[in-house]
């Protein structure tokens, strides 16, 4: 039976708290007011006090309203009709479409019982040559995209959203500003990605609380997607605000904060989402991608740093580039071996010359003299930048790997390069030692 409160005992903020006996933490309310009805869901349990966050915000409840509590957590519903459809934190539709009423699944749910899981062993092909090569992306992966304010981490999401070889997209948007929003609209439109994605957007002028249950549900749908047999692609944006939004509330419920006023449990906060992340035995799979923002460019600010002993790697952006010093994917491994043979030390030996092009960049920038080799460094980091590190090129792993080896014809004479013998007879450009060696 639901239980129903006559009398408010205090708001504060977005925040009412009742007197209730029998309540589950995250159940949802309904709170009648003369405007209308408002939800709410239970975030805070202190005996018979109930404190509920209001989701379109506590203005027009008074004390003498009435608390009705619907006796379940947030449910989202489940239908192949949401593909296409854009919908906002609280899982109702902002596309004129219709509301998916039926399959209602519960969100924040456990994670997969792990005797389901299989290990990580097939890669998430993008065509963009810093993941692919250098750093590949596995399906089942959980990776964060460390970044700063400014970088261009939304419109690398939507070029891997368009180009990665999954059945379905998922984006959840956290405080994102109106035209970021209409942005991935627009490119997944133009880009025929549209028809198997699915949008759970926040806007910024969106309730807070709405923010918060957005990464919930997309994974939610996602899962639902994977246990049918789907290989979904969950990419969040942006997870700082994931987190701004929980030290608000904290804030609000007086709680006593932690590191720079964060909740004490933002780790396990961010570990129950991350942790969504799987590969059935028997069915599809769930890959997170996830941008991180650090405020000031500090890897030591707590979300960033929570973040990183929960996932497997990250990707840096920088300067509009993903950056091969700091960047790692941890299972790589795991997919290295079965794409080429050439693979890995296409990866290894590429990224050794490439830092000992920085070596040669601060040289010059420094005045010193430069040498014949230090020349052949500078012109391959140059090669390195635009055919590799370029977020605009777009290009298969094979032919990504194929360009490696050009560049390293280009700049090198085989002996330089400190390649496998077998590996330089099969894919050195033909004709390519020759002309070096003519024109030195």
């Amino acid at each position: 039976m639901r239980k129903v409160c006559t009398k408010i005992l205090s708001i504060s903020g977005n925040v009412v708290t009742v007197k209730a006996s029998g309540v589950a933490y995250e159940e949802l309310a309904v709170i009648a007011t003369p405007r209308g009805k408002s939800l709410a869901q239970v975030i805070r349990l202190d005996g018979e006090t109930v404190y509920l966050q209001v989701f379109a915000g506590a203005r027009g409840i008074s004390t003498g309203n009435e608390v009705k509590f619907l006796g379940h957590p947030m449910e989202i519903g489940f239908s192949k009709s949401m593909l296409g459809r854009i919908f906002n934190g609280s899982g109702e539709p902002i596309d004129n479409g219709p509301s998916i009423t039926q399959n209602m699944t519960q969100i924040a749910g456990p994670s997969a019982n792990p005797s389901k899981r299989i290990i990580p062993r097939n890669m998430v092909r993008t065509n963009i040559p810093m993941i692919d090569v250098f750093n590949s992306l596995v399906v089942s992966q959980k990776l964060p995209i460390f970044s700063v304010s400014g970088e261009p981490y939304n419109e690398l999401l939507a070029r891997i959203a368009l180009q990665a070889e999954v059945d379905i997209i998922i984006l959840g948007g956290i405080g994102l500003k109106y035209d970021q929003y209409m942005y991935f609209r627009d490119i997944l439109e133009k880009g025929g990605a549209l028809s198997r994605s699915i949008f759970f957007v926040h806007t910024a002028a969106d309730p807070i609380v709405e923010g918060l249950m957005v990464p919930d549900l997309s994974l939610a749908v996602a899962e639902k997607f994977a246990l049918e047999g789907s290989k979904v692609l969950v990419l969040l944006t942006d997870m700082t605000n994931f987190a701004d939004a929980l030290k608000e509330i904290s804030i609000t419920m007086e709680q006593v904060p932690s590191n720079r006023g964060y909740p004490g449990d933002l780790y396990s906060q961010l570990a129950a989402r991350y942790e969504k992340a799987v590969d059935f035995d028997s069915a599809g799979s769930i890959t997170i991608l996830a941008v991180t923002t650090m405020p000031g460019d500090d890897i030591t600010h707590p979300v960033p740093d929570n973040t990183g002993y929960i996932t497997e790697g990250q990707f840096y952006l920088r300067n509009g580039r993903i950056e091969p010093f700091g960047s790692l994917s941890r299972l790589k491994q795991q997919v290295n071996k079965d794409t080429r043979k050439d693979h890995r030390a296409i990866m290894d030996g590429m990224i050794q010359l490439y830092a000992q092009y920085r070596e040669a960049e601060e040289k010059r920038s420094m005045g010193f003299r430069m040498s014949e080799w230090d020349k052949k460094l500078l012109k391959y980091g140059k090669l390195f930048e635009d055919t590799m590190m370029d977020l605009k090129v777009n290009v298969p792993l094979e032919e990504a790997l194929d360009n490696g080896w050009k560049i390293l014809a280009e700049c090198f004479k085989p002996e330089e390069t400190n390649f496998r013998t077998e590996l330089i007879q099969e894919f050195w450009p033909k004709g390519q030692e020759q002309r070096i060696a003519d024109s030195g």
